[in-house]
């Protein structure tokens, strides 16, 4: 019976096992083992809180998204708001300029037709007295009839002009 190798074997088990418990092994491998799950439930709670300051930074950072976004929008609107008074502001310019200037246009034209008219009308005064001038002088002669002449052109000059 002590010869068989398994009971040589199951004897060395037991010795192992005795030397193994005398050096307290398995309290040192039981305290290793809680130390390293300790640690190992450390580093999850770690990562558990270091998961929520992701998804809470994620949050902001959405949130300061969504804000830019809507100040970007806002603007772009006040851009284009601003754009479009501009460009009224600019029509009504243009349009106020091109009245003055069509007013000052007819204002000319007509101060030229009134020249114009004032000098054709001198012309024709010029024109009439020296056409009567020389109808008098050849109907009428001597001395009473150049200052009748005289007088009568005078007269005339007055009244057309």
């Amino acid at each position: 019976m002590f010869a068989s190798a398994e009971f040589w074997v199951a004897v060395a088990f037991l010795i192992f096992w005795g030397i193994l418990f005398y050096y307290g092994v398995p309290g040192k491998l039981v305290t290793s083992l809680d130390s390293r799950g300790k640690r190992i439930a450390d580093e999850l709670a770690e990562a558990k809180r270091l998961r929520q300051d992701a998804e809470r930074l994620l949050k902001e950072f959405e949130a300061k998204r969504a804000a830019a976004e809507r100040e970007a929008a806002d603007i772009v609107s006040t851009a284009r708001e601003e754009a479009e008074r501009l460009a009224q502001e600019a029509q009504e310019k243009m349009a106020d300029f091109v009245r003055r200037r069509t007013a000052s246009a007819e204002a000319r034209i007509a101060q030229a037709e009134s020249q114009a008219s004032a000098e054709v009308r001198a012309a024709a005064v010029d024109a009439a007295i020296r056409a009567s001038e020389r109808v008098l002088r050849e109907q009428i002669s001597g001395p009473t009839a150049a200052s009748l002449v005289t007088q009568s052109l005078g007269d005339v000059r007055r009244k057309l002009q």
